[in-house]
């Protein structure tokens, strides 16, 4: 097919039409160093709600607003860096019985295909990988667009499905089965 373009209006429109025939891409970050970012938990122990975070996690992810779903995220979790506040009860969650890090140092979580439910709102129907064990996670996520975007999310981890707080722990009486997770992640460019 040949197009003749014999005026400056035809050869807009025919670039017009290349441009909007070309799919937008991804923009590619990772989490900022030092910007504040921190992933949470929260669950209750004999009905007192604890919570902990995991220092040194990392985030990366190829999301654009206009395409969420094309969107990956990919976070890396290293458990023995857990920490609650307390040292006896961050001794215990590294042991056997819980997080268990002699064997399994980190967990992960992995998504593709956002879907949009609001105005900077999306779900991610993702994958957590925990003590050996692969179970789908929904994540839901505000995104703040910017120099340096800002992810902001949770979820709710079912811990027995990854085998987390085993033996005399798995009384839900004591500590329920679900335990609360919270994200904000400051990004740059990769």
């Amino acid at each position: 097919m040949t197009i003749k373009l014999t005026s400056p209006a035809a050869v807009a429109a025919a670039l017009a039409g290349l441009m909007a025939a070309t799919p937008v891409l991804a923009a590619d970050y990772v989490q900022a160093p030092g910007a504040g970012s921190h992933l949470a938990f929260a669950t209750k122990y004999d009905g007192e709600v604890f919570t902990g975070s995991f220092p040194g996690f990392t985030t990366t992810v190829s999301f654009d607003p206009a395409n969420p779903a094309a969107g990956k995220l990919d976070v890396t979790i290293p458990l023995a860096r857990a920490v609650s506040g307390n040292s006896d009860r961050d001794s215990t969650l590294q042991g056997a019985d819980f997080f268990n890090v002699a064997k399994f140092a980190t967990a992960r979580y992995t998504a593709s295909g956002f879907t949009k439910t609001g105005e900077n709102e999306y779900v991610a129907k993702g994958t957590l990988e925990l003590r050996g064990v692969s179970k789908p996670v929904t994540f839901t996520f505000e995104w703040k667009d910017g120099a340096n975007p800002v992810l902001k999310g949770k979820a709710t981890v079912k811990r027995l499905d990854f085998g987390v707080g085993g033996g005399d722990w798995a009384d839900t009486k004591t500590i329920p089965d679900e335990t609360a997770i919270s994200t904000v992640v400051t990004l740059k460019a990769k």
